[in-house]
């Protein structure tokens, strides 16, 4: 070979001693094709386009965001730490490297066409999983800010935002999506000393979260609804069974569910409910077994278009758990008084008001006309009466009492969808490190897409995002060198990882990246 001429390359013998530069990157090359899966790629970049920003950067700006909905999925961290996870812990296929101010932007990018991209997201999952979208099940959470404040400030923004509330909710229309902080005393997460957002979902009866909405932390579940209705109304759904908790449940909220010909299944308070239920659990009636222990009966109050259709439902071994909760509380409640005959007013005084911070105890408390304490035997009575019971009104006649019971245990799907969002072994919603109002809402999406992406996952493989998680973080990409250059390997194939890309329809990631060829020689 005359000097100066190129030597032909031949792969690199990876049998010699070899030099890996850098750590090796975890097998997360395809989250884009994952994300690609759940419908939402061709979506964000269909529906996404914002009106001020040039069109060559609307690419760049949905690759960030499949990135940091990633992140969500397998490492939640904040948008900063994203970053530098992008650049060094995986392996982005298609993603650029980006900074911080990308990160944001597409944070805004996602809020300014949410509405766009959620319908198509929607419309996309509902035909690539053949979703059942006829029942839709509504729920709320809420989530804290860490903030250090002098109480009075507290209590004053507890005050106005009560004001606020009482004052929306005898509106005819619902509040305005907004992630502004406010103190709440009926904290969902039991911190009514900190500031919160209040969180709206809603879910098909798979598990699939279609929408999630982001309210002021003094927004109450009476007027939350009327907006979720209201902004899913424009999706031309077709016929609509609206499933709800009871604190969803009011005359107005029933109406209003009903208007375009929806329905509702809403629970009742059992325990101080209205005089419809009240009369609904006094009704006699034979009980006859369902689906696995439940017992059911079916009651109609009124007559013609103003009848109202209830569902008393039972079940034996709520209702042994009940009692024995029960005995507990009483056995507790004898012990706390026992003696206190003999003591003063003041302190008979101070433990009541002690006892009235926990419900369950001061229902079973009466006192007598000389001010002694008593267990009461008349509540305790009454009690028995709810043991293992819950109430359900439906303004469906078409659904069977089986249907209906069937269909509110289903809305433990919301609650599971709180508990990944919020788990700090999944989404992770909490910690939130922002303080701008839309940025708020904008990363309350991006756990939203986070989830869905998660329930698509499961729901298209059969398994926990937590298996699928374990098994594909086992894919590596390593980078070898040797003189005879360079090339980025991915490390083999397993047969759960065939089997779950087979499933998810995805193809395998190239197994060779980034070659880099010897230098001429001189």
């Amino acid at each position: 070979m005359a000097m100066g001429d190129t030597p032909p390359w031949t792969p690199p013998d990876f049998s010699g001693k070899l030099r890996g530069r850098g750590p090796s990157r975890s097998g997360t090359a395809h989250p884009r094709d994952l994300i690609g899966r759940s419908a939402s790629s061709n979506v964000v970049k269909e529906h996404g386009r914002e009106p001020r920003r040039d069109p060559q950067e609307v690419k760049p700006s949905t690759r960030v965001l499949f990135c940091l909905v990633a992140n969500r999925c397998l490492e939640p961290t904040s948008k900063l730490a994203a970053v530098r996870w992008a650049a060094e812990r995986v392996a982005l296929v298609g993603c650029p490297c980006f900074d911080d101010d990308a990160a944001y932007g597409a944070m805004d990018f996602l809020l300014e066409a949410l509405a766009e991209i959620a319908e198509a997201i929607f419309r996309r999952t509902a035909t690539l999983l053949n979703l059942s979208c006829d029942v839709i099940f509504v729920d709320t959470s809420s989530s804290y800010f860490e903030l250090d404040l002098p109480d009075p400030l507290a209590e004053l923004d507890t005050a106005l935002g009560e004001k606020q509330a009482k004052q929306e909710a005898a509106q005819d229309k619902g509040p305005e999506e907004r992630a502004t902080r406010r103190f709440n005393k009926h904290s969902k997460d039991h911190r009514p000393d900190l500031p919160q957002v209040v969180l709206g979902m809603a879910v098909t009866a798979e598990g699939i979260p279609i929408r999630c909405w982001t309210f002021p932390g003094q927004t109450s579940d009476q007027a939350i609804i009327k907006t979720i209705k209201d902004d899913l109304a424009g999706w031309m759904l077709n016929r609509v069974v609206w499933v709800c908790d009871s604190g969803f449940n009011s005359g107005e909220n029933r109406a209003y569910l009903q208007r375009g010909g929806g329905h509702y299944i809403v629970a009742e308070r059992v325990r101080g409910g209205s005089k419809e239920a009240k009369a609904a659990l006094a009704r006699a009636g034979r009980y006859h077994k369902v689906a696995g222990n439940l017992e059911l009966k079916e009651v109609r109050l009124g007559s013609g278009a103003r009848s109202q259709r209830f569902c008393v439902c039972h079940n034996p071994e709520v209702a042994a758990r009940d009692r024995r909760v029960r005995e507990n509380l009483v056995s507790y409640l004898e012990k706390r008084i026992e003696g206190s005959d003999n003591w003063s007013k003041q302190r008979r005084d101070e433990l009541v008001g002690e006892l009235r911070t926990t419900p369950g105890l001061y229902r079973l408390l009466r006192r007598t006309p000389d001010g002694l304490l008593r267990v009461d035997k008349g509540a305790i009575a009454n009690e028995e009466r709810f043991d293992g019971k819950f109430l359900l009104r439906t303004s469906d006649d078409t659904l069977s009492t089986t249907d209906i019971a069937l269909a509110y245990k289903q809305l433990y799907e919301v609650e599971r969808g709180w508990r990944d969002l919020k788990a700090a072994t999944a989404i992770r919603l909490r910690p939130i490190y922002h303080h701008r109002e839309d940025r708020i809402r904008s990363h309350v999406q991006i756990c939203w897409l986070a989830l869905l992406l998660v329930r698509t996952i499961e729901q298209a493989t059969g398994d926990t995002w937590r298996n699928v998680r374990n098994e594909l973080e086992r894919m590596h990409l390593v980078t070898l060198e040797t003189k005879q250059g360079r090339v980025a390997q991915r490390s083999a194939t397993t047969p759960r990882q065939r089997q779950i890309l087979n499933d998810l329809d995805i193809a395998e990631p190239a197994r060779f990246h980034d070659f880099e060829l010897p230098k001429t020689l001189a």
